[in-house]
């Protein structure tokens, strides 16, 4: 039975509105393509195959490997349900957009907003940004007798958060002096970096992050599955949906693999032209998997030399889009725009909910077409609605169907994505899991700040040419 329901809930892909018998030859590819690139399928399938586990490819392994680590988190989170009402992640990048999204896509959509009769878990909230309004507004909504906080960052040297930790730690001793730590869990790594030394120091509860993970691709460790759990998330069920999702990727048969499938139609639409991927999920639990996919692909492939030292300038510009709210903004340019773009739809084919829509205006036709049908066939309806119109201005577009939203379906979805990228970049010949262009503005901020070491970097920037006021309005 369980395997049966699981193959119930494997996510479908349907790829038609790639190919050239719906979208012209202009356009779409034919099989003759995959067949044309089969070497270049087969390279990058041997590679990620090849590589598992080992370098940068540990989150390959997180759906078998934490056994002990997801039962110590949920003992935790069950305490951190008995003593607080509040739960905050102080993290940015890949340590605050996974845990949105999942919180997004697996709780009650006002899941903050509920009585805590009804919530049952703590509150939720991820601080991914130093805003300074941002900071004091959240602390004007805590009560921090009741709240506790997750910092999150494998080196302890990413500056947004460790000015959050710092903020909030100076507040907690001063409000609870030697308890301040009975506040504040560290989830970091386990051999070096600033924040071990200093979790060890202050007694903090700790999580690692695993060695070979990197920040974009730590959604199914610690760094996700805790404040996951914290609000009632099926860790177990989202690790078991990305191992269901992880043997699917295991089959070298192009059209028996998504993920493969996934990348070679991104990485042969940018050899078009296809420079813009819009990711467009029908459904506002998904909304946040868009954000989180869009630092996923943007980072992960966008390099401007190959492995070979070759100026390259690879990559593919991530774009968000919420259907239906997006038809009413974006679609125009999607339709009606230049040729640049690949739309991945994602669509749910049972919501958890069912609203009807209202009997009434039964004068107007225009209105009373409606009634007698549900939010859920309208929004279907619209969603299938844009595939078509894309699909007839000769548009690329795939779907990605989910029959529904569940902790096992979600881990497949961020399963398919991670191999995606995996293999779209052994298809580009580029280091997948490097991020150098993240790290020049680091080191920017670094050196206005004074930091020791970033002397050179400092002095680059003074004598940098100065703005023209001509320039200025």
């Amino acid at each position: 039975m369980k395997s049966e329901w699981s193959k119930s809930m494997q996510i479908k892909l349907d790829y038609n509105n790639m190919m050239a018998d719906f979208i012209g030859e202009d356009q779409g590819f034919t099989n003759k393509d995959f067949v044309i690139n089969k070497k270049l399928v087969e390279k990058a399938f041997n590679e990620v195959k090849n590589n598992r586990g080992t370098g940068m490819m540990g989150w390959t392994e997180l759906p078998y490997n934490q056994k002990e680590i997801v039962a110590d988190i949920i003992a935790t989170a069950k305490q951190i349900k008995k003593k607080f009402d509040n739960f905050v992640v102080l993290g940015i990048g890949g340590s605050a957009l996974g845990p949105i999204a999942v919180f997004q896509a697996l709780c009650h959509l006002r899941h903050n907003e509920l009585p805590k009769s009804k919530r049952k878990f703590p509150k939720l909230y991820v601080e991914d940004n130093v805003d300074p309004e941002r900071m004091a507004a959240l602390l004007d909504v805590l009560d921090l007798n009741k709240t506790c906080f997750n910092v999150v960052t494998k080196s302890g040297a990413t500056s947004e958060t460790m000015a959050q930790y710092l903020i909030i730690m100076d507040i907690l001793k001063k409000k609870f002096g030697d308890k301040a730590k009975e506040h504040m869990i560290a989830t970091t790594s386990e051999h070096k970096g600033n924040l071990i030394k200093i979790a060890k120091d202050e007694g903090l509860k700790t999580f690692y992050i695993p060695d070979g993970v990197g920040g974009r691709f730590s959604e199914l460790c610690p760094v996700g599955l805790l404040p996951a759990a914290v609000v009632g998330v099926d860790i177990k069920a989202l690790l078991k949906g990305a191992a269901y999702m992880d043997k699917l990727c295991k089959s070298k048969d192009l059209k028996k693999n998504p993920a493969l499938m996934c990348a070679l139609l991104e990485v042969l639409a940018m050899n078009k032209g296809k420079n813009i991927s819009v990711m467009m999920p029908y459904s506002d639990g998904l909304k946040y998997i868009a954000d989180w996919y869009c630092q996923l692909w943007g980072e992960s492939l966008g390099k401007s030399v190959d492995n070979d030292g070759n100026l390259v300038y690879a990559g593919q510009t991530p774009v968000k889009a919420l259907g239906v709210t997006d038809q009413h903004s974006q679609v125009q340019l999607y339709r009606e725009g230049p040729f640049d773009k690949v739309v991945t739809i994602i669509g749910v084919e049972n919501f958890r909910s069912t609203v009807e829509i209202s009997a009434g205006c039964d004068s107007i036709p225009d209105v009373n077409f409606l009634c007698g049908h549900s939010m859920n066939e309208l929004i279907n309806a619209e969603r299938k609605a844009t595939e078509y119109a894309l699909t007839t201005a000769k548009r690329m577009n795939y779907t990605l169907l989910l029959p529904e939203i569940n902790a096992f379906t979600i881990g497949q979805l961020l399963f398919l994505f991670e191999m995606e990228t995996a293999y779209a970049g052994a298809m580009l010949n580029i280091d997948t899991y490097n991020q150098p262009g993240v790290e020049g503005g680091k080191n920017a901020t670094y050196a206005l700040f004074g930091r020791k070491g970033y002397e050179q970097t400092k002095k680059e920037m003074d004598n940098a040419p100065k703005k023209r006021q001509e320039y200025c309005i």
